[in-house]
């Protein structure tokens, strides 16, 4: 993938807006991001190697708190003190709240048949407590540009808009692009 890109989106539930920017070349893809939500400001950083997994995620707010993890890019994650995380262990993906950008790294990782699921473990981000935990999502494609989202245990769906490059673009209820 080779992509150099800045995209806005506005959060709708709670009002939120980001600015982010891709650069993507083939030895690898780093993201920097910045989201203005009612209670903080978060920046985040996240660099993928040139398979597109995450190798390193960043978080900080502008209260001071940081959260920092490693991956081997194999699903095994350890903490800014190098401290092992077995919890998360499979987990090659993340998934950050509140951002939709965290919904395109599995897709621009696999391949594609319209109409088959595939399922990922994720490393799910809290940023609003600033934590992460283990997640299971089912994501299928339906055509060149819509993707179906699901919380492996069916509590959650939504439709996704995708543009070209497999960023969201509309995010039913949670997120909209404006640039």
């Amino acid at each position: 993938m080779s992509l150099d890109r800045s995209i806005r989106w506005r959060g709708l539930d709670p009002v939120t807006i980001e600015h982010c920017h891709v650069i993507s070349t083939a030895r690898d893809t780093r993201i920097r991001s910045t989201i203005i939500t009612p209670n903080y400001g978060l920046f985040y950083r996240i660099k993928l190697d040139d398979a597109e997994r995450v190798r390193t995620v960043k978080l900080e707010r502008t209260d001071g708190a940081v959260l920092e993890l490693f991956s081997d890019g194999a699903g095994n994650w350890s903490d800014d003190r190098a401290e092992p995380l077995p919890a998360l262990r499979g987990c090659v993906d993340i998934d950050i709240w509140p951002t939709p950008l965290t919904n395109s790294l599995p897709i621009w990782r696999c391949q594609w048949t319209i109409g088959q699921p595939q399922r990922f473990s994720m490393a799910w981000i809290d940023g609003d407590e600033m934590t992460v935990r283990r997640d299971d999502q089912i994501y299928t494609q339906l055509d060149d540009t819509h993707f179906r989202y699901q919380a492996a245990d069916a509590s959650f769906e939504r439709i996704l808009e995708l543009d070209a490059d497999r960023l969201v673009v509309t995010y039913p209820g949670l997120f909209e692009r404006t640039a």
